[in-house]
């Protein structure tokens, strides 16, 4: 990691010799003594991390390491600043925070404590990058149709959603509330031969039974109290195009009976009508419950669900999308950060680590829902947990501040897994799946770049043939 440079910012040339010597080995450390050579060194070498004492006078009156850490963050707003404060001395910390720091340490320094927190920080920088890069490169990770994604899982998705669109198959998809199944319905009709014509969604368990019928098939005028005039339904609607049925689970058992008959003859009747009305619509069909489940407890009809499961596209809840988590929160939060004009810089470390082990029920919706919150809510130019309305994580101080636990080994294990296996996708991702110029990318060999795909369960093949996505 001697790529990564560490400035470390102490008037104490005891101390800053002390640490130079412990992270010289793992870091391109650069030295500075007071404030004009801490900003230089910002502005001139550029560093990924900085150790800064707060008091570089040596006079705790006259805590000169707040205009430092401001002004190297206007010079380099994704600098992570780590200040190192007076023992119990929590109201500049918690100053410090506000204004931008990534942590802190209390004196005095225990370096395999504080060795932990630098790589965290260097870790979070570099994850920032990649992300940064890739929606320099690709509109924001790896965008389909409105979805975007950097998770193995998603990728495969994309493909077979590219392979589908082509035919006029019944399509099935499953998943938890908010995984992103309309969008994906979407995705699939503006791919289809039918794109230019309508896409009509519907949802089946927020319209009244008594009316659904109506509103599926239409009715003719009197057919019944309120019918003054005949009405044209989603299916008509959507003729030559594609009707989304969400949480089809929830359809009465008669209109599972005229759904299925649609699906045979591809006629309809309005309801008062007798007269067949031929309709040109591709069904895709929605839900979050297990229909096999239903179709035991003769809630739905089993004919019917292989009618509309001829291809099944199952959505991975957020909790199991990996770094798709990040990307998504960094896209939302660019997204509300310039509608909500807020200066918010990006997530503290502990926001991090609160989302990470969050379980996310509604998935990307819930995540939407948080960031934007967050946005609104957020003191400083940081997020927070709190402002995600999230529980702090272990470790975390009093006002969310991001309080570094003593890490073992298996959390820096953990760390580095995420990396690179965050890196192995970008370069795969950069370079289409050429195994190859990725690895060169990544200035590894070829059999090894396979051993860390073999590793991470990173499948190449997805990134390949991606068309105009």
């Amino acid at each position: 990691m001697t790529s990564v440079k560490l400035l470390i910012v102490d008037d104490e040339e005891s101390i800053r010799k002390q640490l130079q010597w412990s992270f010289k080995k793992d870091y391109t450390v650069i030295p500075a003594s007071d404030a004009a050579e801490a900003i230089e060194a910002v502005r001139e070498r550029k560093p990924d991390v900085m150790l800064l004492d707060l008091s570089l006078t040596g006079d705790p009156r006259k805590l000169e390491g707040f205009d430092v850490l401001q002004d190297a963050l206007g010079i380099d707003p994704t600098l992570k600043v780590i200040v190192i404060t007076g023992h119990d001395d929590r109201e500049n910390a918690l100053r410090a925070i506000t204004l931008g720091a990534t942590d802190f340490y209390a004196k005095p320094v225990d370096v395999e404590h504080l060795r932990v927190m630098i790589q965290r920080a260097a870790y979070i920088r570099s994850l920032e990058a990649q992300l940064t890069r890739l929606e320099r490169e690709a509109g924001g990770g790896h965008e389909f149709e409105g979805v975007i994604a950097m998770s193995g899982q998603m990728l495969a998705i994309f493909e077979t959603v590219r392979k589908v669109a082509t035919t006029d198959v019944s399509v099935l998809l499953t998943g938890e509330s908010g995984t992103g199944k309309e969008l994906v319905a979407r995705a699939i009709h503006r791919r289809s031969a039918r794109a230019g014509k309508p896409f009509v969604p519907i949802n089946c368990g927020a319209i009244p039974e008594n009316l659904l019928e109506s509103e599926l098939f239409g009715h003719e005028k009197g057919s019944f109290t309120g019918a003054h005039a005949t009405k044209r339904g989603k299916f008509e609607s959507a003729d030559g195009g594609t009707i989304f049925l969400d949480e089809i689970g929830e359809l009465p058992l008669p209109l599972q009976v005229k759904l299925l008959r649609f699906l045979q003859d591809h006629i309809i009747e309005r309801v008062g009508g007798g007269e067949p009305i031929p309709v040109d619509v591709r069904v895709i069909a929605a839900t979050n419950q297990d229909l096999e489940t239903m179709i035991g407890r003769k809630e739905f009809r089993e004919d019917l669900f292989y009618r509309i499961n001829t291809v099944r596209i199952a959505l991975p809840p957020l909790r199991d999308r990996g770094d798709d988590l990040l990307l998504l929160a960094t896209r939302f939060l660019h997204r509300y950060r310039a509608e909500l004009s807020r200066p918010i810089r990006g997530f503290s470390p502990a926001a991090l680590d609160a989302m990470h082990t969050w379980q996310w029920a509604g998935n990307v919706r819930e995540l939407d829902n948080r960031i934007k919150r967050a946005v609104i809510m957020a003191a400083g130019n940081l997020i927070q947990p709190a402002d995600l309305d999230l529980p702090a994580p272990a470790g975390a101080g009093d006002g969310e501040i991001s309080l570094t636990a003593a890490a073992g080994d298996m959390a820096l294990r953990e760390a580095r897994d995420r990396l690179e296996k965050s890196m192995v996708i970008a370069a795969l991702l950069r370079s289409s799946g050429n195994v190859s110029a990725a690895a060169q990318q990544l200035d590894v060999s070829r059999p090894t770049l396979h051993d860390l795909m073999k590793k991470h369960g990173v499948n190449p093949d997805v990134f390949r043939a991606r068309g105009d996505a």
